[in-house]
């Protein structure tokens, strides 16, 4: 059944545009030049590093903060971090997921290239290699709260590669203003006592304890189905709340209203599936159903969510007949969100 879940929920990541990875691994880099042919990273004589302190922050406006540059090119040789607001939450871990708003500066130019501030959370997951290092660096061993100014030298963040699509180059060291706004553990499963919908006409799911199980899915004696996509959650969950376009690792279980399980993640060896939550093609990549969509958006992560949802918002008129799906078939779900990057 992998071909069916390739229709229901797109495998592809869409990486953030600036910051997913760094040197070879850079997937907008590797697309615009060749690791053979690309200069060596910039470094820089002693005398020519540029102190932390000529990157200025200002919070006049604190949704909107901006930082401007002293002295450019502003150069490093090695990551730098200046706090300038401790944090008093809990501890950013060494392959914790980050969450984070940031701005983004040129060093070289000075000029501002991105940012999140008043977007949703920005997501770093240190412990995957391919996340950009000079953040991880300085994100590892924070506490949520803390506010501070962080320099990456081209060798510590997109190589020698650079990346064409933000403007950034072998030679250029970036400046960032990052406020760490959460964190927590990449989850394997989810934990916690299980609660059943509060309306009696949805049906009700359990999960064997262990990660990527089946869930055990029972449909009420009526014969009144939703007319709307309908979520409730059956865990909650103390992450961030997913966010439409986010990309989310889940386990799930797949059901027709009074046919059969149709697709999971337990018929995949057990393994989450990844996705971007968002309908339609955007960035080059195949969207989710509408109701995934309806259903996930607003949850925890680390929530266990029931959802079901209408023909309308399923595959509509045509349904999906290499799942067995008819078109008039309402589709339930039982959704393990483990992750929102």
């Amino acid at each position: 059944m992998r071909s069916t879940r390739l229709r229901l929920v797109a495998a592809a990541v869409v990486p953030l545009a600036l910051l997913t990875a760094c040197g070879d691994d850079a997937t907008d880099a590797a697309s615009s030049s060749s690791p053979t042919t690309a200069a060596s990273p910039l470094t820089v004589a002693p005398d020519k590093v540029t102190p932390i302190t000529a990157a200025a922050v200002s919070q006049s406006n604190p949704a909107k903060p901006t930082m401007k540059l002293s002295t450019t090119p502003f150069q490093v040789n090695a990551t730098t971090t200046k706090v300038t607001k401790q944090g008093t939450g809990k501890t950013v871990g060494a392959k914790d997921i980050a969450y984070v708003s940031y701005v983004a500066v040129n060093g070289t130019s000075g000029k501002t290239i991105e940012s999140t501030f008043g977007k949703p959370n920005a997501a770093f997951n240190l412990g995957n290699p391919g996340t950009f290092p000079g953040l991880v660096k300085a994100l590892k061993g924070k506490k949520v709260g803390t506010e501070m100014v962080v320099a990456v030298p081209p060798s510590e963040g997109f190589g020698a590669q650079g990346n064409k699509q933000v403007g950034i180059t072998s030679k250029d060291t970036m400046v960032f203003f990052v406020k760490v706004n959460d964190s927590m553990p990449l989850l394997t499963e989810i934990k916690g006592k299980e609660k059943q919908p509060s309306d009696e006409n949805l049906p009700k799911a359990t999960v064997p304890a262990g990660a990527g199980k089946e869930a055990k899915i029972t449909e009420p004696k009526t014969k009144e189905r939703p007319t709307k996509t309908v979520s409730e959650e059956l865990i909650t969950g103390e992450g961030p709340k997913v966010v439409e376009g986010q990309t989310v690792l889940v386990s799930y279980t797949g059901k027709i209203w009074g046919g059969k399980v149709f697709d999971s993640t337990a018929k995949q060896g057990g393994q989450p599936a990844t996705f971007a939550l968002q309908t339609g093609s955007a960035g080059g990549q195949q969207g989710v159903v509408p109701g995934f969509v309806k259903g996930l958006a607003g949850h925890p992560v680390g929530s266990r969510v029931l959802v079901v949802m209408p023909p309308a918002d399923g595959y509509g008129k045509t349904g999906n007949p290499q799942a067995g799906i008819k078109g008039t078939d309402t589709l339930i779900f039982v959704v393990d969100i483990l992750a929102a990057i």
